[in-house]
């Protein structure tokens, strides 16, 4: 019998079908030779590439922390299995150690102490007390600190290249004894190294420094900061692309339609979209997730677990943010589609008897392709940033879903302490900066390479 009783939550199915569509897509892309060779432009794109491959770690992250579970409770012999309420997933497996090894408040990086002083048992002297777990290897010997943070450091820095190292000699050893193709192979490959070294030596030092130490610190109540930071991207990232594919169906439909057919087809569509674009986008948001929460407030039934009433709140937050987000693609299309309906192959297959819905789906749809495609890689980050505002707002995800959002919005407290506590900030920040980054950066090389009227 299984040590853990697997559990899959609505967005992680959602996650699945959106990685058969990319699947899908693949399949698509490499029947089609402009759509072929649009991809290898982007292959031809250093910056990129290493924003691609970047974007594949932090999707790693997201997949492992995706894969969730009950674990099987401690049961006594001849008696029937129980699992933990609690949902975890593969991340936390894997990042067992920076879960339960919380202090008990603030901790700077790499501390051995706590941030704030304490009046010790006797409710005279003042110090700043031992972490239990972060140094906790140096005992009293506090004088190792930099050399043993030096040393960690080095060791998985060392790790991480060596493991780079590992993928470079299997590309090397993949071509055989053809010099010509392995020279070939790594300049066309050179950026994906390079991004690849980047994050190997990166993870490494992190990893062997957290073995032992906080890396980030910890916050008011004594998580690692890191482990929160690595959860959180799971929460980006399905706010990015679940957003997307929710709102994708209605942009595409009703902006082909209302630019096709016209009349007072497109006056009615037009009037939907220019209504919702009037509404503040923060105020039509928050109020479908305050009256969201309200329906999952009175009907607990609904849930077997607190993960699942954080999952559906999730979930609704991506239903209302794609309903909220699918005008400007339908307004772009529209205006296309306008362009292409009087074209000569349009007006030769309508001539020839083609109906509406044949020629929208043969002949505009596919000229529309890199548009939506463009749309969809540029809103990503648009996304990820709006949740961190809506959360920072109280009105995005559940407060026990970890987000940037939400650990920005725990830590503007923090600012107002003396001295002020920054690492929390800093942390989201930053994982949150690379991610948009680098979604940015892919986006422009999708721009580039599908969009006709870039040279």
């Amino acid at each position: 019998m299984m040590s853990f009783k697997p559990v899959l939550l609505m967005s992680d199915l959602l996650l699945l079908l959106l990685i058969v569509g990319a699947i899908v897509l693949v399949i698509v892309n490499r029947r089609s030779e402009p759509l072929r060779a649009a991809w290898q432009r982007i292959a031809g794109n250093p910056v990129g590439m290493a924003s691609a491959t970047l974007l594949s770690a932090f999707a790693l992250i997201g997949l492992l922390d995706s894969m969730h579970y009950q674990p099987k409770l401690a049961q006594q012999q001849g008696s029937a299995a129980n699992y933990s309420v609690e949902v975890l997933s593969v991340l936390d497996r894997t990042l067992m150690p920076l879960r339960t090894n919380t202090e008990k408040t603030y901790s700077a990086p790499l501390a051995t102490n706590l941030f704030a002083m304490e009046t010790a048992e006797d409710g005279k002297a003042r110090s700043y007390p031992r972490l239990r777990y972060g140094g906790a290897h140096l005992g009293a010997d506090l004088e190792q600190h930099a050399e043993d943070v030096a040393q960690r450091g080095t060791r998985g820095a060392t790790v991480g290249l060596l493991l780079w190292l590992a993928v470079l000699a299997a590309m090397w050893l993949r071509e055989k004894d053809d010099m010509a193709r392995r020279k070939a192979l790594f300049v066309k490959w050179w950026p994906v190294l390079a991004m690849l070294l980047f994050v190997a030596l990166a993870g490494g030092v992190v990893g062997g420094l957290s073995s032992g130490y906080h890396v980030f610190g910890t916050d008011k109540v004594g998580q690692d900061v890191l482990y929160l930071s690595l959860k959180s991207i799971r929460t980006g990232l399905l706010l990015g692309t679940l957003t997307t594919l929710i709102m994708l169906p209605a942009a595409i439909f009703l902006g082909i339609l209302a630019g096709y057919v016209g009349g007072w087809v497109d006056d009615l569509i037009q009037y939907v979209y220019t209504t919702l674009n009037s509404i503040p986008d923060v105020l039509l948001i928050a109020a479908a997730v305050l009256m969201m929460q309200v329906v999952i407030d009175t009907h607990p039934a609904w849930f077997s677990s607190s993960a699942e009433r954080a999952d559906a709140r999730l979930l609704a937050l991506c239903i209302i943010m794609g309903i909220t987000s699918w005008t400007g693609l339908c307004r772009l299309l529209r205006g296309e589609t306008l362009k292409l309906r009087e074209l000569e192959y349009v007006q030769a297959a309508r001539a020839f008897g083609v109906s509406r819905l044949g020629v929208m789906l043969r002949h505009i749809l596919p000229n529309l392709t890199h548009i939506v495609l463009i749309t969809t890689v540029m809103d990503f980050s648009r996304l990820v940033l709006a949740e961190a505002v809506l959360s920072y707002v109280g009105v995005g995800v559940d407060p026990s879903t970890i987000s940037f959002g939400t650990m920005i919005d725990a830590a503007r407290m923090e600012l107002a302490r003396e001295p002020m506590v920054w690492w929390s900030l800093t942390a989201a920040f930053g994982f949150m900066f690379l991610l948009v980054l680098a979604a940015n950066l892919f986006a422009d090389a999708v721009r580039d390479a599908f969009d006709p009227k870039v040279s």
